[in-house]
């Protein structure tokens, strides 16, 4: 195996045993792999930027239209976008960089409202189609849907009178105009069954996710304690610990004496 390799191994080993070291507590540890994870997710991000967006759509179609305006010419020719339309968004994002002036800090606020503003404009409709248009789809189907056999037809019916009172139960517990008494508290009260039902699933969701990624790298330190990777996990395992063990004992000693009760 190359040697490339179980360097990558062990520093991913290594890593992984420091933030589970949260289990136990705090500690440096995994104060120093929480850094070093955002540290180097932001410079990730920022080369993404830069040489996936700004340069190849900004910077680089500009100079092309700054050297066309010079009379030299440019191969290949200069396509529709790269105009003087681009000063815009380089106004803008100059602009953004005004956060780091505290005197002009407020400057920036023009290309954050440009940005919310276009971005809400554009995603709105998206949202409401997705989330609006398509959960009141279900409400508008007919109670009795026939299904090629019996089951499937008594399933699908059960399931479309179950969303159509769901959504008539949860509105209703948001209609704050009638107090909810009676009947309508009765069903007011359906509402917050089916919320919750909702938030467990949502909930339940998430955590099966964050489980398989606890599983899946689980397995990878399993695997990465055998000769082949010269027992890495098993050995940063009885480092990590030993650290740990370290930092509490210097800790207990910097506690300042305490004072014998009289």
């Amino acid at each position: 195996m190359p040697a490339i390799e179980i360097i990558g191994v062990w520093i991913a080993a290594g890593l992984t045993l420091m933030m589970y070291s949260f289990l136990y507590k705090d500690n440096p540890l995994f104060k120093f792999g929480e850094h070093l994870y955002v540290g180097i997710t932001v410079g990730y991000a920022l080369c993404y930027a830069w040489f996936s967006i700004v340069w190849p759509d900004l910077v680089k179609p500009l100079y092309r239209v700054i050297v066309a305006t010079t009379g030299k010419s440019i191969e290949p020719p200069l396509e529709r976008y790269e105009t003087w339309w681009l000063v815009i968004p380089l106004f803008f994002s100059i602009l953004m960089l005004t956060r780091f002036l505290p005197r002009i800090s407020w400057l920036s606020r023009w290309s954050f409202a440009f940005i919310m503003g276009t971005g809400s404009g554009m995603s709105i409709p998206y949202v409401v189609s997705a989330s609006l248009f398509k959960q009141m789809e279900p409400t508008l189907r007919p109670f009795i849907i026939k299904g090629t056999t019996t089951t499937t037809t008594l399933v699908d019916t059960t399931s479309a009178l179950l969303i159509l009172i769901g959504v008539i139960a949860v509105l209703l517990y948001f209609f704050f105009s009638l107090e909810h008494k009676g009947v309508i508290g009765g069903v007011a009260r359906l509402g917050i069954f089916y919320m919750m039902v909702a938030f467990g699933a949502a909930f339940g969701y998430t955590i099966m996710a964050r489980e398989s990624l606890a599983i899946a790298r689980v397995q990878e330190l399993i695997k990465w304690s055998s000769r082949e990777y010269y027992y890495a996990t098993i050995i940063l395992l009885v480092l990590v610990a030993g650290l740990l063990a370290l930092f509490e004992v210097i800790r207990i000693s910097s506690r300042p004496p305490t004072s014998p009760k009289s």
